[in-house]
């Protein structure tokens, strides 16, 4: 069987240990290959292997690592199909997803970075004919990159490409639910010719590879998206130590709708929200709040849409949804459907685990909407991370605006509005990092990204990043 290996200081390599996990193909529910089962030994020599690259790849010039990024770019793109594949394989998403929206996502972030950081621009303060006061950002060492599940090519290239940029070093854990397309990044860097060290990729379990590499002392910073338990745990350990820290958390979304949207247009994309990628993204709308007005006739058009959602097979074309991750996974999310019930909640369509006859073995599941359920219940105020949603409605705007900001949680939420005094006013007044007025996913990459309260700490994406990825040094010169 196939055995995927570590990248470290330029090489690929087997783990010390010689131990290894057996990674799952979710829509078949057989085992595809193997990966390293990484300690804290790997997770040493890849930090020595960074640390000892610093100081050459922090003094090339912004130009001349861009050039690298660059051609790691061009070779993502040349391989896009085979990287897409990967992903569909290990992840369990739409291989038509993966084409269009995950490969292609994860190229422009190595370009996006490569390119800002040689647009990058220095602070200046005068001070009234005494002195002058600039600023110098500068890199810092090793980073820790780890990232996620869900879109593992996506979040990958999005956590290393503006540490790279920036000049950093970086050790980089996949998650080993998803490692495919990160070990065939390995294989392009090694393409690319990118020095050796600058880059290193850890595969492993968070137990045993994960916490090594947070807890190192040669790591100065840490960029880690996932589960908000393992964030608290990670700031835990960080927080003593003063290492740089941003954290990209759990969600529990609301979708705000009132009556004066775009019926149709609003239907369509609460949909798209609530179930993309088997509604196993951060950014879904899990909690639909509907104005009480046009409740029933939303309800019953979005149920409609949502019966017509085909589960099956990743690989064809005609399939919409993709297998659950893994089968704990899926067993997890099946359990919250059974909470619904317990806590009164009416389900409207799915609920249940099948069994496509392309598929007999996978982990799939009907997207499922439930109404019938108070906002302080379980189901509406925890993470579920599946294709799970529930249907509530409100009265008033205030009504709306508290629901929404009800949970613990405050990563991206959406209105939809045809009332432009409305929208920003709601905008201002919703506790979370993201929100989008009549739409869903429409992504800049130069705006910041994260949470607030337990989705998150700091922010991503374009300047955001490359201040993170960096530290501020004033310099004051007397007249």
């Amino acid at each position: 069987m196939l055995r995927l290996q570590n990248y470290i200081n330029g090489k690929l390599q087997d783990p010390l240990a010689n131990k290894w996990i057996e990674n799952v193909n979710p829509a078949l529910a057989e085992v595809i290959n193997l990966i390293p089962a990484s300690d804290a030994s790997d997770v040493d020599m890849a930090v020595q292997s960074a640390k000892s690259a610093y100081k050459q790849w922090s003094s090339l010039t912004p130009n001349q690592r861009s050039n690298y990024m660059l051609k790691i770019a061009d070779l993502m793109e040349r391989d896009l199909e085979s990287l897409a594949l990967d992903e569909s394989i290990d992840s369990g998403k739409p291989l038509h997803v993966a084409r269009t929206i995950d490969i292609p996502r994860a190229i422009s972030n190595i370009r996006f970075f490569a390119t800002a950081i040689l647009h990058t621009q220095s602070e200046a303060h005068s001070m009234d004919g005494v002195a002058i006061n600039y600023t110098l950002r500068q890199p810092f060492g090793v980073a820790a990159c780890i990232s996620p599940w869900n879109l593992p090519l996506y979040l990958f290239t999005w956590k290393i490409a503006p540490a790279l940029a920036a000049g950093n070093t970086v050790v980089a854990k996949p998650s080993e639910i998803t490692p495919m397309t990160a070990a065939r990044f390995a294989s392009i860097c090694i393409e690319a010719e990118l020095p050796s060290g600058v880059l290193n990729i850890i595969h492993g379990r968070g137990p045993e590879a994960g916490a090594p590499l947070i807890e190192h002392k040669d790591v100065q910073a840490i960029s880690f998206t996932g589960g908000s338990k393992t964030g608290e745990s990670i700031a835990r350990v960080a927080a003593p130590q003063f290492k740089k820290l941003s954290l990209e958390l759990g969600g529990k979304n609301a979708t705000l709708v009132f009556a004066d949207c775009n019926f149709v247009h609003t239907v369509n994309e609460t949909v798209r929200a609530a179930f993309s990628n088997q509604g196993q993204i951060c950014l879904c709308g899990s909690r639909i709040l509907i104005e009480r007005s046009i409740y029933n006739k939303f309800r019953d058009a979005f149920v409609e849409q949502v019966k017509a959602i085909k589960v099956g097979n990743p690989l064809s074309e005609e399939s919409n949804m993709g297998a659950i991750v893994s089968e704990s996974h899926m067993l997890k999310v099946l359990s919250y459907i059974d909470l619904a019930k317990e806590e009164g909640g009416r389900i409207l369509c799915g609920g249940n685990q099948i069994h496509p006859t392309s598929n007999p073995n996978g982990y799939f599941i009907e997207p499922t909407v439930i109404d019938g359920l108070g906002a302080e219940c379980r189901v509406n105020q925890e993470e579920i991370f599946g294709p799970v949603v529930t249907l509530m409605p409100f009265d008033s705007d205030d009504d709306a605006v508290t629901f929404a900001n009800g949970t613990s949680y405050g990563l991206a939420f959406s209105v939809w509005t045809n009332n432009i005094s409305r929208a920003h006013r709601i905008a201002e007044q919703l506790k979370t990092g993201i929100v989008w007025v009549n739409c869903w996913m429409l992504r800049d990459l130069r705006t910041p990204f994260g949470g607030v309260k337990q989705s998150g700490v700091g922010r991503e994406g374009g300047w955001e990043a490359l201040r993170f990825f960096t530290e501020a040094k004033n310099v004051c010169v007397k007249y």
